[in-house]
C-alpha cells in the first residue's frame, strides 16, 4: 500500500490525499478507481473500502482511493468545493492510475460516488466499466436525504417545511448550507440535483451490488428501472443483492464481508469473460 499526496491539476490547487493498492501480481487484471460518497458516509465507509481494496490487490487488481477537494485529508473545505472540481480530480486520478499499468479501467462508486463516476466517465472517451455499491439512481434523492438531516435535527420546532425552504433558498442564492456539521456548497448541491445514473457512451460493463438484511431481498424498484436503461444501451449488466447492513450510515463502524466476496467474485467473472472473448475473437490477417 502506498500513501501519498498528488498535486492537484485543477485551479483550486493544493494536494489530493491518495491511497494506492498495487496489484500483487506481475500483470494487473484491472485498474480500479474508487469514488467516495460525501460527508459522513465517506468516513463511515473507509474501513470497508480499505478491506475491499486490499482483497482486490491480493487478487491482482490495482486500486486507487483519492479524497476529492474539500473532503477527508485533501486540501480545501467542502463549502468551497464545486462539482466540476471533483470531476477534474477524478480525471487526474484516472490518468495517474492508467499511468501505472495498461490494465482495463474500472470506476468503483459507493452511493453518490456512483453518480460522480458516471459523470466523470462521460467526459472521457475511454471505454468504461463500473462497479456500483448501493447506487442511488437520482442525485436529487441524495440531496433531499442530506438536507432532511437538518430538518430532522429541528423537528422539535415544528417548522420542518420552513427549514427545508430556507435551505433551498440559500442554495439557490449561491450560498452554502450547514447540515450535520458539513457545509454543502451551492455548486455541489446543483451538481447532485441534476446528476443521474444514465449510462455514458461506451459503457461496456456494470456490476451493481446492493445490501439488505432481509432474506431473499430483491432490487429496489428504482434500481431495476435504471438497470433496464443500461441494458438497452448495450451495456453488459449484472446485479445482485448481498446480505449485510448499511455500513455507510450505521452508528457504529460495521463490516459487510459478504459484499467484499461478492464484489471480488463479480470482477473475476467479468475479467475471465473478457479474456475469453478476446481469445475467441478472429485474428486479423
Amino acid at each position: 500500500m502506498q500513501v501519498f499526496f498528488l498535486p492537484a491539476a485543477n485551479p483550486t490547487g493544493g494536494q489530493r490525499f491518495c491511497v494506492f493498492h498495487p496489484a500483487q501480481t506481475d500483470q494487473p487484471l484491472g485498474a480500479i478507481l474508487y469514488v467516495h460518497p460525501f460527508a459522513e458516509e465517506m468516513n463511515k465507509s473507509r474501513r470497508m473500502v480499505g478491506m475491499q481494496s486490499r482483497a482486490l490487490a491480493a487478487a491482482g487488481y490495482s486500486v486507487l482511493q483519492m479524497d476529492l477537494f474539500g473532503c477527508g485529508d485533501s486540501s480545501g473545505e467542502l463549502r468551497d468545493a464545486a462539482w466540476e472540481d471533483w470531476l477534474t480530480d477524478l480525471h487526474q486520478a484516472a490518468l495517474w492510475l492508467q499511468g501505472q499499468s495498461h490494465a482495463p479501467l474500472w470506476w468503483w462508486g459507493l452511493r453518490s460516488g456512483c453518480l460522480l463516476a458516471v459523470a466523470a466517465a462521460k467526459a472521457s472517451s475511454a471505454p468504461a466499466q463500473f462497479v456500483f455499491w448501493q447506487p442511488t439512481p437520482s442525485g436529487k434523492t441524495v440531496l433531499q436525504q442530506f438536507l432532511r438531516l437538518k430538518v430532522a435535527a429541528d423537528l422539535h420546532s415544528g417548522q420542518s417545511k420552513q427549514i427545508m425552504e430556507a435551505l433551498r433558498g440559500q442554495l439557490a442564492a449561491g450560498q452554502s448550507v450547514e447540515v450535520a456539521g458539513y457545509e454543502l456548497s451551492a455548486s455541489v448541491a446543483q451538481g447532485l440535483e441534476t446528476a443521474t445514473l444514465a449510462p455514458p457512451a461506451g459503457a461496456r460493463r456494470l456490476e451493481w451490488l446492493e445490501l439488505s438484511t432481509r432474506e431473499e431481498a430483491a432490487l429496489m424498484p428504482a434500481s431495476s428501472i435504471a438497470l433496464t436503461a443500461w441494458t438497452q444501451e448495450g451495456c453488459a449488466v449484472r446485479s445482485q443483492v448481498v446480505s449485510g447492513s448499511a455500513f455507510w450510515q450505521t452508528t457504529e463502524i460495521e463490516d459487510a464481508p459478504a459484499l467484499i466476496e461478492a464484489t471480488l467474485s463479480a470482477l473475476n467473472q467479468a475479467t475471465a469473460g473478457h479474456a475469453q472473448s478476446l481469445a475467441s475473437a478472429p485474428s486479423l490477417p
